[in-house]
């Protein structure tokens, strides 16, 4: 028996109907606002780089020759990076203040004005093992999150949290490594001094602490956490927590740029210095963090 409705509007049987940017039923009222940026159709990002120094802010806007753009209140350095692979879409923030919380909101302004594929924290930090000097590079894909604690009467009982960059990052830095082993690099600073700088690639430690005495408590808490980990710094447990309780999943690195040994001798004079190495050795990863837009606009879809 055949049965007819009157239907206002659209009626699906069976399967699937989609219905984008139009209006149906009697009398349709639309209101019309610009699309958010970082939604489809916005500003979209390959690569997103996080910064808390000015020496950090201007080493990676001078060394992948960005240029200012204000969206939203907020000053972004973006530009598309030449590389042998194609054109990278970088998009830069400074945040406000250092530290993990201002890393996460960060994080989140770039989310949400140029929604990148993968965020790389670079800037400095301080080494901690042995195998690492000032001026060398660290880059690292885990962090371990050390200012999680109990306190008792007996003394500090740390819970150390780590994180780990998704799979594909830790295969992007080890093809990176694989290319340039061993790794190291002659670095032409901007007034033109060059260097030979030492690239790792290892986990790092990361808490809310400026660490001055490599006979902390919270150095040997690191070594007998994990003695591979190589540096410390005050923002990556930040940006992988940020990651971590995002649905989207958006990839993170960490690059650091040593500037000290995290001893009592520790001061600023390598800072310059270390954030020119850390925005060379962005500018050299970035091929293999490349994510093509039209891949991402299209998944599954062949480029």
């Amino acid at each position: 028996m055949n049965e007819q409705y009157r239907v206002s509007g659209i009626m699906t049987t069976g399967g699937t109907t989609n219905v984008e940017t139009s209006a149906v039923g009697d009398n349709p009222v639309v209101n019309l606002t610009a699309p958010a940026v970082g939604a489809p159709g916005g500003s979209h990002a390959d690569v997103g780089v996080i910064t808390l120094l000015s020496e950090e802010t201007q080493a990676v806007r001078t060394a992948l020759d960005l240029h200012e753009e204000t969206t939203g209140g907020l000053r972004f350095y973006t530009g598309d990076v030449p590389t042998a692979g194609g054109p990278v879409r970088v998009a830069a923030v400074r945040a406000l203040g250092q530290g993990q919380r201002s890393t996460m909101a960060a994080y989140g302004n770039l989310r949400r004005h140029h929604d990148p594929h993968v965020i790389v924290l670079a800037g400095i930090g301080g080494a901690i093992h042995s195998s690492v000097k000032v001026d060398d590079v660290v880059i690292a894909t885990r962090v371990v999150y050390y200012d999680l604690r109990k306190e008792t009467p007996q003394g500090t009982r740390r819970r150390g949290e780590e994180r780990e960059a998704p799979a594909e990052l830790g295969h992007a830095v080890n093809a990176f490594f694989t290319d340039h082993d061993p790794g190291e690099f002659s670095v032409t600073d901007p007034a033109g001094t060059t260097r030979t700088a030492r690239f790792h690639h290892g986990p790092i430690g990361s808490g809310e602490a400026v660490i001055a005495d490599r006979e902390a408590d919270v150095v040997r808490y690191l070594a007998a956490f994990n003695d591979k980990i190589l540096a410390v710094d005050m923002e990556a447990g930040g940006l992988g927590q940020a990651s971590h309780e995002e649905s989207a999943g958006t990839g993170w690195v960490v690059v650091r740029g040593i500037s000290d040994d995290a001893s009592p001798a520790k001061n600023d004079d390598h800072h310059r210095t270390a954030s020119w190495h850390a925005a060379v050795a962005l500018r050299e990863l970035l091929p293999y963090l490349r994510t093509r837009r039209d891949e991402r606009a299209n998944p599954g879809v062949p480029a």
